[in-house]
């Protein structure tokens, strides 16, 4: 018997709809939903144990998968399995789990997991836009503490009109790709990119998305109350002690905005803060701190975010002296390595990152296979953060999801620079070798100047900065360039890239209720003025990209070759073009066009001289000598008949020279005429229409003797005569083939 189900249902305003429903699958979890829009499903669950765990911070796990049954494909590698998560399921995965993460009471920690999985695709509908309101659902319908229901939402623009979760073909015609994720009162997160959009219109693209966030808040609500809405679930809540609040609080108070209002370093305060800590410690006994350990580190920690907070919006000053438009000090060098194809390294304060390019063929693509998207990447960034940048000594255990969410915001922030024309495969890395303050942006600093040193034309340079807030109500203070210990201590943090005449990424995380829009855009003016004041520092070090790449960089040319001609380029089993690789030392790539079906061929090399020779090659395969015209050639074989002649202009494009078209004289002996290596011009004719080859002649640029007198033509008998050389031609008078065997 089937259950029942509940279900809600959504209008995006033009037609379409978002379906919600719950009773039907997955009821063993504590809630679980199936969103479908289209022929795109999603199953989203979520379990959260009923035992705290033993951490002091919430052990939370949001899974996003694509499953490739969805689409109708088989996954690749060996054993044909889905098996670690790709790029976009990470991104996917982290954009839920900041949206979420802020909503679970701060005392909570019973290891919680979400988990979403594609089981349906529809090319039309980009599913990721839709797991977060799946997590959400999941959530409302289970006994979770969680604070109001939220959702996520994709915005594009297409000739300046907003669309709510666009398909992809519509996000290619978009001039802004943006994820918002919000409750039904407040923006929470905000990720994307842009065409060098203004301040005020990523303003209007949220306020647009939050619209529809709202519809969706409230069907989830709806849905809720229809399944029947269970109690929240008790859990063991932290101990909390006013008292000994009040007097952590004032102990440390005054001595850490003392600390803070000094303007020292990382390490400086850091050690002051701690020494300041072990004083706290040493007031209480030993079977007090036994007892109150954990509340002491928490509280002091309060003390000091609060000490701190009030510094920056009481005297606008910052734990390191700046004011809150202050930009750290900044200094740059480019081509530091001296193999790359390009690099550079960017510092601003206690932030450096050392950036390199490295450029190559389609070959070297970043290709993308999963269920819902298919194609290549011609320019990908990756960004990594060594534990040492930080000071510290852990395990690498791979690529985090962090180092994925980072290197993907650079990336997004770099991509629409490259030029369409531009002939390469680029590849940027990051190595963030300090880090104390958004080194995503200081990889998007980096990039930019890597990619200019190695010669590549980007459009314009792009800058980033990180931006903080601080709120209290009444009062607030918008932070220039934050420090990592800033980072978690405000109200809001966002990550800006742009160029001169806009933005085009951002990334913000808000944990402020009800921020104001007139807050937010001001907020992104400042940002924009940091932007711009970093900018003039990237072009005081490289103004624009140097003209041609680095002498021991591959140069690249791409030709264009008819489609019948593949093949003879590649040759059998490739055997042409692997010799033509070996004798000039370039890499040649061969690619078809899908719309023109052309032969669109890579040459990539470090010596001028072996791509001249590719060009060459290429160019001799494809000379066509026109009727009528002379040519010079070369002889390169002897024969009794004739001479094999070579086109000086086309190496490698061979006809043979007949005998009877030397000279107008009667010619008894090739060599009698040419020798081999000889070079003159022949006139070349087409084909000839007897023979079907190709006919040149070299008398027909001679001037005609005179009183030549040209033989006769040869008689045309008919079957039953005797030919001209005398033999009788007349099978009748044959004898039997059995009479011969007899004889």
């Amino acid at each position: 018997m089937i259950p029942k189900v509940f279900k809600e249902v959504i209008e995006l305003g033009d037609g379409r709809t978002v379906s919600i429903e719950t009773g039907k699958l997955a009821k063993q979890a504590h809630g679980s939903v199936v969103v479908q829009m289209g022929k795109a499903m999603l199953l989203c669950t979520v379990v959260s144990n009923y035992k705290q765990s033993d951490v002091d911070f919430l052990p939370l796990t949001v899974d996003y998968r694509e499953k490739f049954a969805a689409a109708g494909k088989y996954p690749g590698g060996f054993f044909k399995r889905e098996a670690r998560p790709s790029d976009d399921e990470v991104l996917t995965m982290r954009l839920i789990d900041r949206v979420l993460r802020p909503l679970f009471p701060k005392d909570y920690h019973a290891e919680t997991q979400v988990m979403i999985q594609l089981m349906s695709h529809d090319p039309e509908v980009m599913p990721d836009a839709l797991a977060g309101l799946g997590a959400s659902a999941a959530i409302q319908l289970s006994d979770i503490p969680f604070e109001t229901p939220i959702s996520e939402a994709r915005v594009g623009r297409i000739n300046g009109e907003f669309v709510i979760n666009p398909t992809r073909a519509q996000l290619a015609e978009s001039d802004l790709d943006m994820m918002i994720g919000a409750s039904a009162d407040s923006v929470m997160m905000v990720e994307g990119e842009m065409d060098e959009i203004s301040e005020e219109e990523m303003a209007d693209a949220i306020k647009f998305a939050h619209e529809a966030i709202k519809l969706q808040c409230a069907a989830q609500v709806r849905l809720a109350e229809a399944f029947g809405k269970k109690a929240t679930r008790e859990y063991d809540q932290a101990e909390e002690n006013e008292e000994l609040a009040a007097k952590i609080n004032a102990l440390t108070y005054d001595k850490c905005y003392a600390i803070a209002a000094k303007g020292t370093s990382k390490v400086e305060r850091t050690d002051a803060f701690a020494i300041v800590k072990e004083e706290v410690k040493a007031a209480f006994t030993e079977e007090e701190l036994a007892e109150y350990g954990d509340l002491v580190s928490k509280y002091f920690n309060k003390s000091q975010k609060e000490a701190v907070r009030e510094l920056t919006l009481a005297e606008g000053l910052r734990l390191d002296g700046r004011k809150t438009t202050e930009i750290r000090p900044i200094w740059g060098e480019v081509d530091y390595l001296p193999s790359t194809h390009g690099s550079s390294i960017f510092t601003r304060g206690e932030t450096q990152a050392l950036a390199t390019v490295t450029l190559g063929t389609s070959r070297d693509a970043n290709i993308i296979d999963s269920p819902t998207n298919e194609g290549e990447e011609r320019f990908y960034l990756h960004y990594n953060f060594p534990p040492f940048c930080t000071g510290e000594a852990r395990p690498l255990r791979g690529t985090s999801r962090r180092e994925v969410g980072h290197g993907n915001l650079a990336q997004r922030a770099l991509k629409g620079m490259i030029p369409a024309e531009c002939p390469y495969t680029v590849r940027v890395v990051s190595e963030v070798l300090e880090s104390n303050g958004s080194s995503s942006m200081a990889t998007v600093c980096a990039g930019t100047m890597a990619l200019m040193d190695a010669g590549v034309q980007i459009t314009k340079p792009v800058s980033g900065i990180a931006m903080g807030l601080i709120s209290d109500g009444s009062r607030y203070a918008v932070l220039s360039d934050i420090l990592g210990d800033e980072d978690h201590l405000g109200d809001m943090d966002f990550k800006v890239t742009g160029t001169a005449d806009g933005i085009t990424a951002c990334q913000m995380d808000i944990k402020v209720k009800g921020l104001s829009y007139e807050i937010l855009v001001n907020a992104l003016k400042q940002a924009r003025e940091g932007r711009l004041h970093i900018l003039g520092k990237i072009t005081e070090v490289i103004e624009t990209p140097n003209a041609d790449v680095k002498s021991h960089s591959p140069k690249m040319i791409t030709r264009v070759i008819p489609n019948d001609y593949i093949g003879a380029l590649i040759g059998p089993g490739g055997k042409n073009i692997q010799e033509l690789q070996k004798v000039t030392g370039c890499t040649i790539v061969i690619n078809e066009d899908p719309v023109t079906t052309e032969g669109i061929v890579e040459i990539l090399g470090t010596g001028q001289e072996g791509i001249d020779k590719v060009l060459a090659s290429i160019e001799s395969m494809l000379f066509k000598p026109e009727v009528g015209k002379s040519y010079k050639v070369k002889v390169i074989k002897m024969l009794d008949f004739g001479a094999v002649v070579e086109y000086l202009d086309a190496p490698g494009n061979e006809v043979l020279l007949h005998v009877s078209e030397l000279a107008w004289e009667r010619t008894e002996n090739v060599t009698d005429v040419v020798n081999m290596g000889d070079e003159f011009e022949v006139k070349y004719f087409g084909k000839d229409p007897k023979t079907r080859k190709e006919k040149v002649s070299r008398k027909a640029l001679l001037e005609k003797p005179e009183g030549f007198k040209p033989r006769p033509p040869r008689e045309n008998n008919d079957r039953g005569g005797r030919d001209n050389r005398g033999r009788d031609n007349r099978r009748d008078d044959r004898k039997p083939r059995e009479e011969k065997k007899t004889e």
